[in-house]
């Protein structure tokens, strides 16, 4: 318990942080939260404190170059098992035989592919550089959205991102902390009130920019990508500009990629089962099971349908549907 404690504190902590920040605070719109005892709108969406910090500085100080790639996802939306494989498919030249000796095996994603708004931008001098941010599209650094880099966006069923997020909270213990119950829950992410939502708000910018601007914004179903991983795979190497070749097909490079990254092998490895991440916390709390309708076995029909009835109402007239 003293472990969740540690972790608990370094997420929700409201002190230590700029004066900037204070100041926002002090004025902007605030919501009683399922993740925290407030969520602060800021720019449409909804933050707690400590992240709202981490997308100020990232807004200030974050230089994209125009070779950088951004990983872009809401919450539980596949976030982990996308920075696996483009990690891994980025560097595939470096690690050949990546079942037998790889980055992947020894470290966390999260640890190979840093968000933005986490303050440690700083870390990489490669390139090209893989970050992540789970920032909405007007949020975004001016110097993303003015660059040419590459953005990657998955989109996951809205139900299936609620209930991994639940189950999230429910290995951190931050649904005891905050006393929230499922309904209220269910409630909350409906309103939008989430951490980084509205969650179709989030996706539909990513979406219509995908589709104005297709060269620099691919996106991406986790659904579908988790019913035909090497052939999204493949379509994501070759956007970002590093297609597979037919030789690495008929090699195995891209299958052996595939299972190297697999939820399955990388929840079963030792540094996500034992392991922490610069924050404190435990690698395993980023691995379930990742299925497909998974939902159904956490929803009640009634919550379902609430969430539904949402995604019914939010997306009238976009043309946009979620994987059902």
């Amino acid at each position: 318990m003293t472990n969740s404690k540690t972790t608990l504190s370094k997420l929700l902590a409201e002190s230590n942080f700029s004066q900037e920040c204070k100041e926002l605070l002090s004025y902007l719109p605030k919501d009683r939260s399922f993740f925290a005892e407030y969520l602060y709108q800021y720019q449409g969406f909804w933050y707690p404190p400590n992240l709202l910090e981490g997308v100020l500085n990232s807004q200030k100080h974050f230089q994209a170059r125009d070779s950088d790639i951004i990983l872009v996802s809401s919450p539980k939306s596949g976030t982990t098992w996308l920075k696996a494989l483009v990690y891994a498919s980025l560097h595939r030249q470096e690690h050949k035989t990546p079942l037998e000796s790889h980055p992947l095996l020894d470290n966390n994603p999260h640890s190979l592919v840093p968000f933005i708004e986490a303050f440690n931008f700083h870390t990489q001098d490669t390139s090209p550089r893989i970050f992540s941010t789970h920032m909405p599209l007007a949020s975004l650094p001016e110097s993303i959205r003015e660059s040419s880099c590459k953005v990657v966006y998955c989109c996951r069923n809205p139900k299936d991102a609620f209930v991994s997020l639940w189950h999230f909270m429910e290995k951190l213990t931050l649904k005891e902390m905050v006393g929230c119950t499922m309904e209220e829950m269910v409630s909350a992410f409906c309103r939008g009130s989430s951490v980084y939502g509205p969650f179709w708000d989030h996706a539909l910018e990513y979406w219509e920019e995908s589709r104005e601007n297709p060269k620099n914004v691919l996106f991406v179903m986790y659904e579908e990508m988790r019913e035909k991983p090497e052939d999204w795979v493949m379509r994501i190497a070759e956007f970002l500009g590093c297609p597979f070749t037919e030789r690495e097909i008929e090699d195995g490079v891209l299958e052996d990629i595939v299972k190297l990254c697999s939820l399955e092998n990388l929840s079963n490895l030792e540094v996500n089962q034992k392991g922490k991440l610069v924050n404190g916390m435990e690698t395993k709390a980023f691995f379930r099971k990742g299925e497909n309708g998974g939902w159904r076995d956490t929803l009640t029909p009634l919550l379902a349908e609430e969430i539904d009835k949402t995604t019914e109402q939010k997306l009238i007239g976009s043309g946009f549907r979620f994987f059902c």
